[in-house]
């Protein structure tokens, strides 16, 4: 039987859809992770526990266990733990992307030189050094175009992700940016990344790599605008409604985009904008969608894309990747406003809207929550399948309007 580990961070709820594909593909699997809650009491003997944050520390526990129980593919469920699955994976002789190409990744300011470099399309940009003060930071702004967008360098989901207007408000977002990616990273000292607001409807790639080959498996149109000031996800349809020379357009950026950076192989998540018939790349990550996204996505065989990924690190055979008939879509549940989670009515409502296949609130009641861009995670998701992309879009619009989100006061729960 094939053996994979796979690299789970304490804070992702990704695990149990990749667990899932692997029985399904009859493959075993030992989880990997830096913290004991994410091992799970029923992992037993096939939990590693390896420090995700040290990808050097990590490639070495994870070769010293393969000598005792080979391993057939090393994979990371998210960003954190990617750099140090494709290192393992690199010094064992698996499938992998080089590492240096997946910590590009990792870091926009390595990102948008690599990009540069290979004159792959994308936004003008600058860096601000943690002591630049007022006057340097609207100068940078005004050399980069404004509006602009101020972002951290490490950081995703739209966390301290910020547009400025104009070179006034840019120190202003500045500052407060800096004190997220503090908060966040414990680096008070980092540099931040400045730029220019690329206008036009923005879409979501999700692909494939085989030896530097890209299958595009979706592209997701995003129906609400993304224009600022901050940068909150919400709903994601497939197929795209693009024009078709559009969609060919994203594509072939986001084909591009990987060769500069050097990724070759496995899962690739990015984020494209359309401007006048010209894509431009935000993002590019070697992961899959984040969240429970992926579960928009079933293909002709009946695989999940967890499934596909599994297979395609251990070379099998993959069949067709064409994306099951229909449209699919994902409403992500922003966070209204920071407090105390006491509940989310309307669930059982929301479940039966016509077209919404399931309903997940992700945080439990109880728990202390913050909205993008100071957090970075979302209530909960939900689901939808239809004949169009427009059925889709409605039904999950309508799902939305039936949910009742309670959100207390900071410090403060109301008796129960």
């Amino acid at each position: 039987m094939a053996r994979v580990l796979l690299l789970v961070p304490s804070a992702t709820y990704r695990v149990a859809d990749f667990l899932e594909g692997a029985r399904t593909l009859g493959v075993d699997v030992v989880i990997g992770g830096d913290e004991s809650p994410v091992m799970g009491e029923t992992m037993g003997n096939r939990a590693l526990q390896v420090t995700l944050d040290d990808p050097e520390a990590a490639a070495a526990a994870i070769v010293a266990h393969d000598a005792v129980a080979p391993l057939d593919a090393v994979l990371a469920v998210d960003d954190r733990g990617a750099i140090a699955a494709a290192a393992a994976s690199s010094r064992l002789g698996l499938r992998h992307n080089p590492p240096d190409a997946v910590a590009a990744t990792r870091d926009k300011l390595v990102m948008r030189a690599r990009l540069g470099a290979a004159e792959v399309a994308q936004p003008a940009y600058a860096t601000v050094a943690a002591g630049a003060g007022p006057d340097e930071i609207a100068a940078v702004a005004r050399s980069v175009g404004l509006p602009c967008v101020v972002k951290p360098r490490t950081l995703s989901a739209s966390q301290g992700v910020v547009r400025a207007d104009t070179a006034a408000e840019a120190v202003t977002v500045v500052e407060r940016v800096r004190r997220i990616a503090a908060c966040a990273t414990g680096d008070e000292d980092a540099a931040l990344l400045l730029e220019r607001f690329v206008p036009g409807p923005e879409v979501a790639v999700e692909g494939l790599l085989d030896d530097g080959e890209l299958t595009v498996l979706a592209v997701f149109d995003k129906p609400d605008p993304l224009d600022g000031p901050t940068f909150e996800e919400t709903i994601y349809v497939t197929p795209s409604r693009l024009a078709r020379a559009d969609v060919d357009a994203v594509s072939a950026a986001t084909a591009a985009a990987c060769r500069a950076l050097g990724l070759v192989q496995g899962p690739v998540h990015a984020e494209v904008r359309v401007t006048e018939g010209r894509a431009s790349v935000i993002e590019v990550a070697a992961r899959t969608i984040g969240g429970l996204c992926a579960r928009t996505l079933t293909f002709a065989t009946g695989r999940t894309l967890e499934q596909l990924v599994i297979a395609q690190a251990l070379g099998w055979d993959l069949g067709s990747m064409r994306r099951r008939r229909g449209a699919s879509g994902v409403f992500m549940l922003p966070i209204p406003r920071a407090g105390i989670l006491e509940g989310v009515d309307g669930r059982e409502l929301a479940a039966r809207v016509p077209g919404v296949t399931d309903v997940q609130i992700t945080i439990p009641v109880g728990r202390p929550v913050e909205p993008v861009p100071e957090g970075s995670r979302y209530l909960g998701f939900v689901f939808a399948r239809g004949e169009t992309p427009q059925d889709v879009e409605a039904a999950l619009r309508r799902a939305r309007t039936l949910l009742d989100i309670r959100i207390s006061a900071p410090g403060f729960s109301s008796p129960t």
